[in-house]
């Protein structure tokens, strides 16, 4: 694997996350620059990039809350993130096209997954289409099967992975 940084987000990164977030889902599911900028706002310590080349080739970030699922107000509502939740939550983990298929994104999330292991939660949720299951099981999610989320009128999946 190429040379790689892990690092938290800092604002002046939001308009290239915005931008890859467009790039890797359609509009009626990314985040916005301005959904962005709120979220960082309340829970900035909360997204990662990923850097390799000099280039931010990808991102992770996700709120912490009680909850065991991630629900859609959670999308809508940053005031909602509760930094001494029990569950880090991954609302999103995208990596550029001409970065994937290079380990990226196991990178991210398990650096993440560690980061709120260090931080004493009792696990990381996520939500994800069918396709991306196989994925994330791999890292050590449990499929929970189809979520009550109807985020951009997708269908998602319940994952969970437990510490």
């Amino acid at each position: 694997m190429e040379g790689f940084r892990i690092r938290r987000a800092e604002k002046e990164d939001l308009e290239e996350i915005a931008a890859i977030e467009l790039a890797c889902f359609p509009e009626s599911e990314a985040a916005t620059l301005a959904q962005f900028a709120e979220r960082f706002s309340v829970y900035g310590t909360h997204f990662l990039v990923l850097e390799s080349g000099g280039r931010l080739a990808g991102f992770i970030n996700g709120m912490v809350t009680d909850q065991t699922t991630i629900s859609d107000d959670l999308y809508e509502d940053a005031s909602l993130h509760a930094e001494t939740g029990a569950w880090q939550s991954v609302f999103g983990l995208d990596v550029r096209e001409e970065f994937r298929r290079r380990g990226f994104a196991r990178r991210l999330l398990e650096y993440f997954v560690e980061e709120a292991r260090k931080e004493n939660r009792r696990g990381v949720i996520l939500t994800c289409k069918e396709h991306l299951i196989h994925f994330y099981g791999s890292v050590g999610f449990e499929n929970r099967g189809i979520s009550e989320s109807v985020h951009g009128g997708a269908v998602w999946y319940d994952m969970i992975l437990k510490f």
